[in-house]
C-alpha cells in the first residue's frame, strides 16, 4: 500500500508539473506561456488544465492531435502565434472547449476538417488572419457556436452553404474583408443568426438574394461598401430592425426598397451622396432615419419626403447642403414653403446592371470525378489524370483538380465554366500555362498553382479572367517575378510567390498590379529590391519578405506605400540597421517583424517616425548592442525581446524601468554579468546599485531621461540624449 500511495503521489506531481517557460496556476487550472519562443505545443501541460494561454509564440503549424493530452480545456488562446496552417484534426479531442482565439496569425485557408472535434465551441475568433477561402463544411462540426469572428481577413467570395452546421450561431462578423461576390445561398444554413456584420467590404450592390435567407436577423451592418443604389424591394428580411448603410456611395433609394422588411426601425444612411429621398412608404415601422453628411438639396423635390416624415412620425437627422439660404438647417426645422422650386434638382437615374443569365447547369460530370449539385463543386483530386477533364456542369463554382500530373494547361482548358470562382491546380507538375488557358473564366476569383514547376508566365495566360483576385504561385521555380504578367489582372489583391528562387525585385516586375494589397515573397533568395519595384502597388498593406538574403532594410523601395501596415523582414541577414529606415511607412506601419536576423547594431534613430500606431514588434533572437527609444510606442500589444543577450548594467537601467511600466510580457533576459545571467531584465537586482535608482523608480516618467543624483559621463549622455534610447554595454 505504501508503494501504491507513493506512485500515486508521483503521478499527481507529474500531472501538475509546469513546462518551461510557462506559469501554472494549479488552483484555477490555468497555464500561461506568453510571448515566448515556443516552436511547438508543449506536451507536458498538466492534463487537468482548463485555460491555456499561448499568445505570442511561433508555432507556424498546429499539427493533428496537438491537444490530445489536455482534454479538459475550455479556453484556448493562440493569438499572435505566426500560425499559417491548421492540419485536419488539429483540435481533435477538445470536446469541452468553449472559446478558441486564433486572431492575428497567418492562416490562409480553412479545410473541411480543420476544426473537427470542437462540438462544444461557442466562440471562434479568426480576426486578422489572411483567410482567402473557406471550403463548405469547414464549420460543419461546430454545432454549439454562437459567435464567429472573421474580420480583417482576405475573403472575396462566400460560396453557397459555406456556414452549414452553425445551427445556433447568433453573430457573424465579416467586416474588413474584400467581399464582392456572395452565393445566393451563402447564409442559407443560419436559422438562429441575429446580427450580420458586412461593413468595410467591396459590395457594389445590396446582396438581397443572399440576405433573404436570414429570417431571424435583427441587425445588418453594410456600411463602408461602394453601394450606389438600393432598388425596389431589395431587402426582404422579416425580422430586421437596424440597418446600417453609412459611408457607402448611395445616390438614390427606391420608395419601396424596404417594403419587405416590415420590422425595420432604424435606418442609418450617414455620409453618402444622397441629395434627397422619396417617401419610404413601404417602411411602415420606421422610427429614425440618419442622413447626416449627405449633400441634401432642400428644394421642392424634398417636400414629399419631408411630408412623409411628419405623417409617419419618423425622426430624421440631417441638414441641408443647398440652397445657400437653407444651408446648415436641420430637416426637422424646415417648413414646406421654405423648400422652393427655383433650385431644381432631379435625382440621378440609377443604372442597375443587367441581370446575368444563369447557366442551365446540367448535371453531367466527367468520368472519375465527383460533382456536387448542392455546393456547385467538382472534384477530380488525385486521379492520375494526364489531361484536364471537360464537361463539368455549367454552374460549377469550385473545381478541385489537385495532385494530377497535367504538366501543362492548354488554351481554352475550361470551356463553359463562366460561373467558376475557385480553381485548384496544386501539385499538378505544371510547367506551362499557355496563352488563353483561362479564357472564358469570367467569374474566377481564386487560382491556386502551388507546388508546380512554373518558371515563367505571360500576361496572355490570364486573358479572359479579369476578376482574378487571389493568385497563389508558392513553391514553384521562378527565378524572378514574371514581369508584366499581371497587366490583365486589374482586380488582383493577393499575390503569393513564396518559396521560389527569386533573386531580386526589379522595376517593372509588378507593372499593372495597381490594386495589390498583400504581397508574399517569403523563402526566396532576394538580395536586392529596386527603389521603384513596388511603385505600382500603392495600395499595398502587407509585405512579407522573411527568409530572404537582404542585407539591409529596403527603405527606398518603401517610398510611396501609404497603406503598408505589416512588414516582415525576419530571417534576413541584416546585421546593421541605420537611421530612419522605416520613415517612408512610419505613418501606417502597425506590425514589424525583425526577429532571427543576427542583428548586431541598431541606430538610435532607426525607429524615427514610428510611434503609437505600432501594435506588435518582434525583435527576438538577435545580437544587437542597443535598443532604440520606444517610449512613444504606446499602442504596443506585443513586444518580443527573447534571446537577446542583454548586459544588465546601469546603461540598461532605462530599458529596465520602461519594461516595468509595460503591461506586457517581453521576455527580455540578462546574458551577463554572471550574477544576473538567465534572470529577466524586469526582475534583475543588478540595477539596485545604479546611481539614481531610488529617484528613478519613484518618479521617472520617461524611459530615456534618467534622473541620476551623480553624473558619470556615460550616464549623463544616456539621460540627456533621447535618441540614444535603450543601450547596453559593449563589454
Amino acid at each position: 500500500w505504501g508503494l501504491l500511495l507513493l506512485a500515486a503521489a508521483l503521478g499527481a506531481t507529474a500531472a501538475t508539473r509546469c513546462p518551461a517557460p510557462c506559469v501554472c496556476d494549479n488552483l484555477r487550472a490555468h497555464v500561461l506561456c506568453l510571448n515566448g519562443s515556443l516552436m511547438a505545443i508543449p506536451d507536458t501541460i498538466p492534463e487537468l488544465t482548463k485555460k491555456l494561454d499561448l499568445r505570442g509564440n511561433s508555432f507556424m503549424l498546429i499539427p493533428a492531435g496537438a491537444f490530445l493530452a489536455t482534454p479538459y480545456l475550455t479556453h484556448l488562446d493562440l493569438q499572435h502565434c505566426k500560425v499559417e496552417r491548421l492540419e485536419e484534426g488539429a483540435f481533435r479531442g477538445l470536446g469541452r472547449l468553449v472559446y478558441l482565439n486564433l486572431a492575428s496569425n497567418g492562416i490562409a485557408l480553412l479545410y473541411q476538417e480543420s476544426l473537427d472535434g470542437l462540438s462544444s465551441l461557442q466562440q471562434l475568433i479568426l480576426e486578422g488572419n489572411r483567410i482567402e477561402e473557406i471550403q463548405p463544411g469547414a464549420f460543419g462540426h461546430l454545432g454549439s457556436l454562437t459567435v464567429l469572428d472573421l474580420r480583417a481577413n482576405a475573403l472575396v467570395y462566400l460560396p453557397d452553404m459555406v456556414f452549414q452546421g452553425l445551427q445556433v450561431l447568433r453573430w457573424l462578423r465579416l467586416s474588413h474583408n474584400a467581399l464582392h461576390v456572395l452565393g445566393s445561398d451563402a447564409f442559407a444554413a443560419l436559422p438562429a443568426l441575429r446580427r450580420l456584420s458586412l461593413d468595410h467590404n467591396e459590395l457594389q450592390a445590396l446582396p438581397g438574394e443572399a440576405l433573404a435567407r436570414l429570417d431571424g436577423a435583427t441587425r445588418l451592418d453594410l456600411g463602408h461598401n461602394p453601394i450606389t443604389y438600393v432598388a425596389e424591394e431589395a431587402l426582404a428580411m422579416a425580422s430586421l430592425k437596424h440597418l446600417f448603410l453609412d459611408h457607402a456611395s448611395l445616390q438614390d433609394v427606391a420608395p419601396d426598397a424596404f417594403a419587405r422588411s416590415p420590422q425595420l426601425r432604424v435606418l442609418d444612411l450617414r455620409e453618402n451622396q444622397l441629395q434627397g429621398l422619396p417617401p419610404l412608404a413601404g417602411a411602415g415601422g420606421l422610427a429614425r432615419v440618419s442622413l447626416d453628411g449627405n449633400p441634401l438639396l432642400c428644394s421642392c423635390l424634398l417636400r414629399p419626403f419631408h411630408k412623409w416624415l411628419a405623417r409617419a412620425r419618423v425622426q430624421a437627422e440631417g441638414a441641408c447642403a443647398a440652397p445657400p439660404a437653407l444651408r446648415g438647417r436641420s430637416l426637422d426645422s424646415l417648413k414646406p414653403p421654405e423648400m422652393r422650386c427655383n433650385h431644381l434638382w432631379s435625382p440621378p437615374s440609377p443604372t442597375t446592371p443587367p441581370e446575368q443569365p444563369r447557366a442551365a447547369g446540367s448535371r453531367q460530370c466527367p468520368w472519375g470525378c465527383v460533382c456536387s449539385p448542392d455546393f456547385h463543386h467538382g472534384s477530380c483530386e488525385n486521379r492520375d489524370l494526364r489531361e484536364i477533364p471537360r464537361d463539368f456542369p455549367g454552374d460549377t463554382r469550385l473545381l478541385d483538380l489537385r495532385r494530377n500530373p497535367f504538366r501543362t494547361v492548354p488554351p481554352d482548358a475550361f470551356p463553359g465554366l463562366k460561373e467558376l470562382v475557385s480553381l485548384h491546380l496544386q501539385s499538378c507538375s505544371i510547367r506551362m500555362l499557355h496563352p488563353g488557358a483561362l479564357r472564358g473564366l469570367e467569374s474566377l476569383v481564386y487560382l491556386y498553382l502551388t507546388d508546380n514547376h512554373l518558371s515563367t508566365l505571360a500576361a496572355a495566360a490570364f486573358e479572359g479572367a479579369p476578376q482574378l483576385a487571389y493568385l497563389d504561385l508558392d513553391h514553384n521555380a521562378f527565378t524572378r517575378v514574371p514581369a508584366g504578367a499581371f497587366r490583365l489582372l486589374p482586380n488582383l489583391i493577393s499575390l503569393h510567390l513564396q518559396h521560389n528562387v527569386i533573386r531580386e525585385l526589379a522595376e517593372g516586375d509588378l507593372a499593372g498590379a495597381r490594386g495589390l494589397r498583400w504581397l508574399y515573397l517569403a523563402g526566396n533568395a532576394i538580395r536586392h529590391i529596386a527603389p521603384a519595384a513596388l511603385a505600382p502597388t500603392k495600395m499595398l498593406e502587407k509585405l512579407q519578405l522573411e527568409g530572404n538574403h537582404l542585407s539591409e532594410v529596403p527603405t527606398a523601395a518603401l517610398q510611396g506605400l501609404p497603406a503598408l501596415s505589416e512588414l516582415k523582414l525576419s530571417r534576413n541577414p541584416i546585421k546593421h540597421m541605420g537611421h530612419s529606415v522605416f520613415l517612408p511607412v512610419a505613418s501606417s506601419l502597425q506590425h514589424l517583424y525583425l526577429d532571427n536576423m543576427g542583428l548586431e547594431w541598431i541606430s538610435p534613430h532607426a525607429f524615427t517616425g514610428l510611434g503609437p500606431k505600432i501594435r506588435s514588434l518582434y525583435l527576438e533572437s538577435n545580437k544587437m548592442s542597443n535598443i532604440p527609444d520606444m517610449s512613444n510606442f504606446t499602442g504596443l500589444e506585443i513586444l518580443n525581446l527573447q534571446d537577446v543577450p542583454f548586459h544588465c548594467d546601469c546603461l540598461l537601467l532605462p530599458l529596465h524601468r520602461w519594461i516595468n511600466k509595460l503591461n506586457l510580457r517581453v521576455g527580455a533576459t540578462c546574458g551577463s554579468p554572471a550574477e544576473a545571467q538567465g534572470l529577466k531584465v524586469k526582475f534583475s537586482t543588478t540595477f539596485l546599485t545604479c546611481p539614481g535608482w531610488g529617484q528613478g523608480e519613484a518618479g521617472e516618467t520617461s524611459p530615456n531621461k534618467t534622473k541620476a543624483a551623480s553624473k558619470p559621463s556615460k550616464k549623463k549622455r544616456l539621460g540627456k540624449s533621447p535618441a540614444r534610447g535603450f543601450s547596453k554595454s559593449r563589454a
